[in-house]
């Protein structure tokens, strides 16, 4: 019986902590959903890519296109005012609302580089020939706007001649005065040259932006290889030559060996003597590989984040810093401005060096502090403090993100 009553106990025990742990998880989701329901545009908009930004811009601006097709609303009211059948014109002002919400939907597919939305672009065509019917013409050229990105240039060209001329021999055809047809025709030539020409221009700065972009990290990846292409030659003539001195003295020494073993040995020695050579210049290449010039480093990510849009002001004081220290804060430089592109949204950076301090802010923070702690800086922070410095780094009042190191002077 006491067996029974402890299995009971430990059993109810398990489902009170399943239990509690299911609430904790539920709990912690519900905290999780309500911080992502709590982003609002503005974070969304500091946490956004340039390139994202671009595509927002781009996409936003191409959405008047179908936002033309307004003007067809007007023109329903000014038909009922003629004496249009007042149902025939809601349906009309219906289909058109409809054209105007899907309209907006094919451009981002074709940014997205998705499919063709073949079933979006024909129910939209069928919406823009039944408003035509009723003389609301306006949908027609915002629709060639919209099948452009999708439809070679001699369709989209075909189909709006086939358009205008279809409506301008149907106004005529209606009794309309010549003059007034004229004026429709020419209008909806304009429009349809306007909604064709400003979806293929969007359409194609799109694409130089994200070649630019691709073109930007191919970059970063081609000085990459460059120095470490360069690191492996100076490494390859240095040990090149040595170990091929090493082989043929042991080879010379291993002949040597039985007839005249002291010979032998001499030859050995000159073998240790040139591998311990070889060492210290080993260690001298990487000694000056990691030895980084700091005016040119300041130089360089100065140009890297402008060329990135982020406005950088340098204040340095170099001249009294010994060669170790210049070094070990070149390193930090180089690092900070890695995050800055990485891991900030910044459009502003400032770099001041003074007396053995750097200090290094940016304006791109946004979110939790925890969020802000790039751990390639840990490893600095080891370095420096090898070296007898510190390394902090934190976000900072008004939105601001500070990198500060200090080192020897």
């Amino acid at each position: 019986m006491s067996g029974r009553t402890t299995r009971d106990d430990a059993a109810a025990t398990g489902r009170a902590d399943a239990g509690a742990t299911g609430r904790a998880d539920a709990g912690g989701s519900v905290l999780e959903a309500g911080r992502r329901l709590g982003r609002g545009p503005i974070d969304r908009l500091r946490n956004a890519t340039r390139l994202d930004k671009v595509r927002w811009v781009i996409v936003y601006s191409t959405d008047i296109v179908p936002l033309l097709s307004l003007l067809g609303f007007y023109g329903l009211h000014l038909q009922l005012q003629a004496g249009m059948w007042p149902p025939l014109a809601g349906a009309a002002a219906v289909l058109l609302a409809v054209f105007v919400v899907l309209g907006t939907r094919p451009f981002r597919v074709a940014v997205r580089g998705g499919r063709r939305p073949t079933a979006l672009l024909a129910v939209t065509g069928v919406i823009a020939v039944l408003l035509c019917g009723v003389a609301v013409v306006w949908a027609l050229p915002a629709w060639l706007g919209i099948l452009t990105p999708f439809a070679r240039r001699r369709t989209v060209v075909v189909l709006s001649v086939a358009g205008l001329a279809g409506i301008t021999l149907l106004v005529a055809l209606s009794g309309a005065d010549p003059a007034d047809t004229v004026l429709l025709a020419a209008s909806l030539t304009f429009l349809v040259v306007v909604c064709v020409g400003a979806t293929l221009a969007n359409l194609r700065l799109w694409r130089l932006a994200q070649e630019a972009h691709e073109g930007e990290e191919a970059l970063a990846r081609l000085a990459v290889s460059e120095e470490r292409l360069r690191f492996a030659r100076d490494l390859n003539d240095l040990l090149g030559q040595s170990l091929t001195d090493v082989a043929a003295r042991t080879a010379r020494a291993e002949r040597r060996l039985r007839a005249d073993p002291e010979a032998a040995a001499a030859e050995m020695f000159e073998v240790r003597d040139l591998s311990r050579r070889s060492l210290r210049e080993v260690r001298a290449v990487v000694q000056n590989y990691r030895a980084i010039d700091l005016d040119e480093v300041l130089a360089s990510v100065r140009a890297v984040l402008e060329a990135a849009d982020v406005r950088c002001t340098v204040r340095a004081d170099t001249a009294a810093l010994s060669p170790e220290s210049r070094t070990l804060l070149a390193t930090v430089v180089r690092e900070g401005a890695t995050n800055v592109l990485k891991h900030s949204r910044a459009e502003h950076c400032a770099i001041v060096i003074e007396d053995g301090v750097l200090e290094m802010s940016n304006d791109g923070v946004s979110g939790p502090a925890g969020r802000h702690a790039p751990n390639g800086l840990a490893g600095l922070a080891d370095r420096l403090r090898a070296a007898g410095g510190t390394l902090e780094a934190a976000p900072a009042p008004e939105g601001r993100y500070l990198l500060r190191a200090a080192v020897p002077a």
